[in-house]
């Protein structure tokens, strides 16, 4: 049987060994693991991939967020632009106590249902068009994103007459653009410092 101190012993930190972490020293290992805890890197990724899979959420998975995003963002600006309009309104009516109180919720919860349902649905055409197309193509680019925010514009606003059909459209294209110019920022300077000579 042998002793505690014995140098083969793996819970005493053995400071002769070169193949520690630390230079020369050897990490301790605890006598309740039973592995070394050097071993597990000091950095986690955030999410957890599949082996050869993207290091990336796809559009699919994005779309959740975004959906969702876009309906909070909806109820409140509307539910603000509801309490502004319900202000001026019950101002002008000479309302005061609880019929203004009355009042000044039914203009936040009409204006902000309104606007969440108008921004999610908008948010639902856009991300059946980017997985779509991300599923067709194989790739997730920013040509997804162009294409899929002119043809929500044209899609949500093709009731509306042409011209409408068309302005939507073109919103969709210049909000898309701006975008996409403004998520590859660095490549467009990059570019702009290019000298062929």
């Amino acid at each position: 049987m042998s002793s505690l101190n014995d140098s083969n012993d793996i819970y005493t930190p053995n400071y002769e060994s070169s193949s520690g972490i630390a230079g020369n020293l050897r990490p301790f290992s605890s006598p309740y693991l039973n592995f070394d805890p050097g071993y597990i890197p000091q950095t986690q990724p955030e999410f957890i991939f599949l082996d050869g899979a993207s290091k990336q959420r796809g559009r699919f998975e994005l779309a959740f967020g975004q959906i969702g995003g876009s309906c909070m963002l909806g109820a409140t600006l509307g539910g603000a632009s509801g309490f502004y309009n319900g202000l001026k309104a019950t101002t002008l009516a000479g309302q005061t106590g609880k019929l203004r109180r009355t009042q000044l919720l039914n203009h936040v919860m009409k204006k902000g249902s309104a606007t969440a349902n108008t921004f999610g649905s908008v948010a639902v055409i856009y991300s059946a068009f980017g997985v779509f197309l991300s599923w067709t193509r194989g790739t997730d680019d920013d040509l997804n994103t162009v294409v899929a925010a002119t043809a929500t514009g044209l899609l949500y606003k093709s009731t509306a007459g042409l011209r409408r059909c068309g302005l939507g459209g073109a919103i969709g294209f210049g909000v898309s653009t701006l975008y996409a110019l403004w998520n590859n920022r660095d490549k467009l300077a990059d570019l702009r410092q290019f000298n062929p000579a």
